[in-house]
């Protein structure tokens, strides 16, 4: 088998963990729905899967450095298959929470160990591949709106479905956490023969101190915390209450709950775009760029007058937003040796995720103590924009990283 099928089956990792924790955005409402519950609680449910996505990424480095790659990676997709599983039959809002963070677990142990791997397959083409990687990972953000609008519309009887898995009849949003356990577990088995015969890298095999990685990369790790750990914290605010935020705007519901599947499609060719960009631009430049414009449209996203505005402002946020992540990431895995890249890079993703998962909690919470979304918005930009200026001068002084 070759590395190319090998990073095939990745893909499909990648596009299955991402949907788990994407998908609660647009389920904010049906849970509201559902179990009786306000914006902060609904809130917590969507910050669970984040918060499971961030808690493994510190111990999956330091697992990293006993077992291989592909080891985590199948636990990975085993993990899945049990949070979904639990999402789909919880009958409470705090099975739902426990549901939901396993699931999202799944994308911790993945993204640490998928993006470290896939770094290593192509050492050459870092910022490409990683950017096809993150394509196939927003083709899930793409679809999830979607996908909930056909399980919870009119468009399609899921009863019979529903009745033979026996689920209650009408909650047919619980078939989209069947359809992430039977994929979890599909995925899993056609990784374990894609992998037979692949010529594995050995660039890791001398990662095996977690914390001299960390004392050796910490000012590149610090960089790349300040910088996702703050505008992930506000982009998990914004997008998890977006349909909500549009409703407020005087967009109609069901196109509202749709704009999302535009910030997220017009995300798709920013993977790829900018992770070519990112092998020939001066990252950090770049990086900082990318982050300004995205201050500038959540400001411009709570002014802009009328529905095509507000869609117009949209497609660019999506576009840029998701241009960043392949950058950070090649900037990343290329500034790491290969004796640190796994350690570092997994301290780097959870403390990361720590800090960005509480937005949609901290955004659910304002609202239901009665702060416009517009207001949220604005605040959560504003914060961002002062760590930008922080990092420009830095930048200017030549006291960040390069």
């Amino acid at each position: 088998m070759s590395r190319s099928r090998l990073f095939g089956a990745l893909c499909g990792y990648a596009f299955l963990v991402n949907f788990t924790r994407v998908v609660m955005a647009p389920l904010v409402s049906v849970f509201i729905a559902t179990f009786g519950v306000g914006e902060g609680t609904a809130g917590l449910v969507a910050s669970a899967a984040w918060i499971g996505s961030a808690l493994p990424r510190i111990p999956t480095g330091y697992l990293l450095t006993k077992v291989s790659r592909l080891t985590v990676v199948f636990s990975a997709g085993l993990v899945l298959a049990v949070g979904a599983s639990v999402a789909a039959v919880a009958w409470s809002v705090p099975l739902l929470i426990l549901g939901a963070g396993l699931a999202g677990l799944s994308s911790g142990l993945y993204f640490v160990t998928g993006n470290t791997l896939v770094s290593e397959l192509f050492p050459s083409r870092v910022g490409r591949m990683i950017g096809i990687h993150g394509t196939a990972n927003q083709i899930a953000a793409a679809i999830a709106a979607p996908v909930v609008t056909l399980a919870v519309g009119s468009f399609v009887d899921w009863t019979p479905v529903l009745a033979a898995l026996g689920l209650p009849a009408d909650e047919p949003w619980r078939l989209v956490f069947v359809a992430l356990a039977a994929g979890g577990l599909l995925t899993t088995a056609a990784t374990v023969v894609l992998s037979r015969g692949v010529d594995l890298p050995d660039a890791g095999a001398a990662d095996r101190d977690l914390a001299g990685a960390v004392r050796a990369e910490w000012r590149t790790v610090l960089l790349g915390v300040t910088v996702m750990g703050t505008l992930g914290f506000a982009w998990q605010g914004v997008f998890n209450f977006y349909q909500l935020f549009m409703e407020s705007r005087g967009v109609a519901p069901g196109l509202a709950r749709n704009t999302l599947t535009l910030v997220f499609v017009t995300g798709v060719p920013a993977f790829a775009v900018s992770g070519s960009l990112a092998d020939r631009l001066p990252k950090v430049p770049y990086l900082l760029g990318l982050v300004t414009a995205f201050v500038v449209l959540v400001f411009a996203l709570t002014v802009a007058p009328g529905t095509a505005s507000l869609l117009a402002v949209s497609a660019l946020l999506g576009y840029t937003v998701h241009s960043i992540y392949p950058v950070i990431d090649s900037f990343l895995l290329g500034s790491f040796p290969d004796h640190h890249r796994g350690s570092a890079y997994a301290v780097y993703s959870g403390a990361m995720m720590l800090a960005q998962a509480p937005g949609s909690w901290f955004v659910g919470t304002l609202a239901e103590s009665g702060v416009a979304y517009v207001t949220a918005f604005r605040g959560l930009a504003a914060v961002v924009g002062g760590v930008v200026v922080l990092l420009l001068v830095l930048q200017r002084s030549g006291r960040l990283p390069n």
